[in-house]
Parts: structure tokens; sequence; C-alpha cells
């Protein structure tokens, strides 16, 4: 299993490089913005960030997705590659625009919907301009991602964040929170203008107009496949748009921007793990997953793996919300830190289920896996509406907390009866530490700041010194920083 953990980890370092870049660029932005505008310009950010993401999702069917496998099914034949090529951008082209059309006619009604009254209805209908540009930025990274251009793909992720946040803080600067809807806007155009730049580089072949039966021949499998993709994702950012939309109404637009500030920071991290599994344990997984002894197996390494390495900051992250959620946004933010701690605390048990989660993905078990992701959604809206009035905002990171469990439970028992799956000796060590380690913690942390983040230190550097500990086992002593760890580890009286 060596082999596979060095795989996993080349893939978190390959694709950590990038998403760190844009991390770092994601966290001034915000900053920035926290400080132009305070708590109700953070809020309104998310609504329409939320917005844009639903729409997309829904209008894109998917085939963003889908079009990746496509074309590397299809670039080694430059004609058929230069077909797909002009179906892929021809529908995001008429889906974008049919999309932007109905949000600019329905903005009114949405305004209403999202925020109690018509008064930002301008606004939500210039969304529909971001919406369109999302979906023609998402069908050339997905030209990029295709002919594996990884390079190409990481430049245009870090040129257009750039570009789009300067850019977007530039229109906030001049005007206020008007601003904020240009904000939006910018980023996907700048992903169209600098993606271009590298996928006009692409071989194209000449090709004639194409008949409606050859358009559908190809965009039909692609739409078949994306549907998955599509209303899995759809219901997550449904999910969050109600969310944000019940806080707006019952407790204003300042209570949405303190969670959206303590979302943002608990996703960043999760979802850099998160990436990285996908990336590499998704494909070794699938070719497995017919031999359940060898999944078995995988299943469990990759889970070891995960919680060693994502656990220990997990931990850290629990102790040090307070001086965190300042650092990134600002001291109008401090309410924040407390749903940040048990958002945390959540994500112990989402890191706990996701490799569990991907097997049924793998099993090709497609219905299964959205009724699973479905399920998170359900119980994490249900306490949110039925509890927001009474109990306020916190409920809505305890409800994340509750929701994660849910995911956790439900997960294991899929797992176990369509897969076989059995937990490992270690494995089931490193679930239960972490969980129980985090709660601890975040009960300490919620009644003493100073003593939460003291004795997060402690945790986090004993967490840390066993997770590499597993790590090295796994991968063995092959490059200097390895062999020097596993020279400390002798030296402290515990051999690897």
């Amino acid at each position: 299993m060596s082999d596979n953990s060095r795989g996993l980890i080349r893939s978190m370092a390959v694709m950590g490089s990038t998403q760190t870049v844009n991390i770092v660029i994601s966290i001034l932005r915000v900053k920035a913005l926290a400080i132009m505008l305070g708590p109700s310009g953070v809020g309104l950010l998310g609504i329409f960030s939320n917005l844009l993401d639903m729409v997309k999702t829904a209008a894109g069917l998917g085939i963003g997705k889908s079009g990746v496998r496509q074309i590397a099914i299809a670039k080694r034949d430059e004609m058929v590659l230069s077909r797909v090529r002009r179906v892929l951008l021809s529908a995001h082209l008429l889906q974008g625009a049919v999309a932007m059309v109905a949000v600019w006619v329905l903005r009114a009604q949405i305004s209403v919907w999202l925020f109690g009254d018509s008064l930002y209805a301008t606004e939500v209908g210039l969304i529909g301009i971001a919406i369109l540009l999302t979906l023609l930025g998402t069908a050339h990274t997905a030209l990029l991602q295709g002919m594996r251009r990884i390079d190409d793909l990481g430049r245009v992720t870090v040129y257009s964040a750039l570009i789009g946040t300067f850019a977007g803080l530039v229109a906030i600067w001049f005007f206020g929170e008007a601003g904020v809807v240009w904000f939006v806007v910018v980023q996907p155009l700048a992903t169209i203008i600098i993606a271009y730049k590298y996928t006009k580089r692409l071989p194209v072949s000449k090709i004639n107009i194409l008949s409606a039966a050859e358009i559908w021949d190809i965009w039909k499998p692609m739409a078949k496949l994306g549907a998955a993709f599509m209303f899995g994702g759809l219901a997550t950012t449904l999910t969050l748009l109600l969310v944000r939309q019940s806080i707006t109404q019952e407790l204003g637009l300042e209570a949405a921007g303190l969670f959206a500030a303590a979302w943002g920071i608990s996703m960043i991290y999760v979802g850099l793990m998160l990436s990285a599994v996908s990336a590499d344990y998704y494909p070794r997984l699938t070719e497995v997953i017919t031999d359940r002894v060898a999944a078995n197996e995988l299943m469990n390494d990759q889970l070891q793996i995960l919680l060693s390495i994502g656990g220990p900051v997990l931990l850290l992250l629990i102790g040090l919300a307070p001086w965190i959620v300042t650092l990134l946004y600002s001291t109008e933010f401090e309410s924040a830190a407390e749903l940040l701690q048990w958002m945390t605390a959540g994500n112990v048990f989402k890191l706990a289920s996701w490799p569990l989660a991907f097997s049924i993905v793998a099993a090709s078990r497609s219905k299964t896996f959205l009724l699973m992701e479905v399920s998170f959604n359900i119980v994490f809206l249900a306490i949110i509406w039925f509890m927001l009035p009474s109990l306020g905002l916190q409920v809505t990171a305890i409800a994340l907390l509750v929701g994660y469990f849910v995911y956790f439970v439900i997960t294991n028992i899929l797992a176990y009866t369509l897969q076989g799956f059995r937990w490992e000796a270690l494995s089931i060590g490193l679930v239960g530490m972490h969980i129980t380690l985090a709660l601890i913690l975040l009960g300490l942390a919620l009644t003493s700041p100073l003593y939460g983040a003291i004795v997060s230190l402690i945790m986090t550097a004993a967490t840390g010194l066993f997770g590499i500990r597993v790590v090295l086992k796994k991968i063995g002593p092959k490059g200097s920083v390895a062999i020097s760890l596993v020279k400390l580890y002798t030296f402290i009286r515990w051999p690897i």
C-alpha cells in the first residue's frame, strides 16, 4: 500500500500548490471586502455567490465535468476532438444565455425571495451575466483539463483569481456596496480571457456545420453523465442558499455575513484535503472496486492517511478560531469564531466519511450516492428552519455538526451493506481519537478561549506526531525529509 499512499501525498502536493495560492488570494480578497464593507458586504457577496452557484449548476447540466471525459476520449482524433469541442462550447453558450435571460426576467421575484423585498432586483439580474460568463469559462477549463494541460489550467486559476480580485476590489472602492455584484461578474470574465489564451493553442480541425443529429449524439452522453453531478451539486448549493436566505430574513444581513465568514474558513482546508482525495483516490478505487478485499484495504488506507494529515489541523483550528477569524476578517467578525468551532468539529465527521462515500460512486451507484448527499442537506436545513428563530445563529453551526454525524452513520451503513467495508483497528483508533478530542476541545474552547488555544496546541502536536508516524510507516523512508523524520522518531525512542 505504500505506492497508493505516496500517490495520495503526491496528489496533495501537486494540487496543493495551485490551490494554496488561490486560497491566499481568496483570503486577501475577503479580508479587503470585510474591511471595506463589513459583515453586511460579506453577507451580500455570499448570497450573490450562492445564487450564481445554484443557477450555474442547474443550467450547466453537469456537462462541464462530463465534458472532461469526452475530451479525454476524443483527444487522439483531431476531427472528433474538434466536434466535441464545438458542441461543448456551443452548449455552454446556449444554456448560459437561457439562464441569463431567465434570471433577468425573474429578478424582482428572486430578490423578494432572497431579501424579503425587491431592493436588489437589478443586482440579481446582473448576476445572470456572471452565470453566462461562468459557464463559458467552465467550457474552456474543461478543454484544458480533458487535454491534460494541467500546468495551463493552474495558470488560468491563479492569473484569473489575481486579475478578477483586483478588478472587483476596484469596483467596490468606487461604488461601495453596489460594486459587490460587479465583484462577482469580473471573476468569470477574467477566467474566460485568460483561458482563451491557452485553449486557442489546442489542435483544431476545420469541420463543417454539424447537423442536429450529430450535435445530439455528442451532447446526449455528456448530459446523461453530467446529470448525477448536477443534482448532487444543486442539492448542496440550494441548501446553502436557503440557509443564507433564512438567516438574512430572520436575523439580518450582518448575521449572514458572520455565517459566510465561518463557513468560508471551515471549507477552505477541508476542500483542499478532499480535492486531493478525489484526484488520486477515486480512480484507484474505481479500478479495484469489484475486488472487495483490495477495495477494503484501499478505503482503510485512505481513511488513515486523510485523518493522520488532516485531523491535527482541524484540532488546531478549533482552538485558535477566535484569532484566525480576527486575522482573516476583522474584529467585527468575532462572533463568527464560535460558529467556526462547531463547524470544524463537524468536519472531523466529514473527513472520516469521505473515503467511504467514494466507494458508492466508484461502484456506479449514482442514485444511492445522490440520496446519501441529500440526507445531509435535509438534516442540515431542517434543523436550521425549525430552530433558527428560537436559538439564533449558533444553531447553523450545530446543524452542520449534526448533519455530518448523520452522514457519517449513513455512509458507514451503506459501505458495509453494499461494498462489504470492514474497519481496520488503526482506522477505528484514528477516527475515535480525533472525534473524541475534537468534541472535548470544542467544549473547552467555548468555555475558555485561552485554555482552548493552549490545549489545542498540545493536542495538535501530539496527534501530528502520531499522524506523521502513521504516514511514514506507509510510505517508507524514501527521500531526505522522510529519512530525517525516521531518525527523529528513533531518537525519541519511538522507532518506525
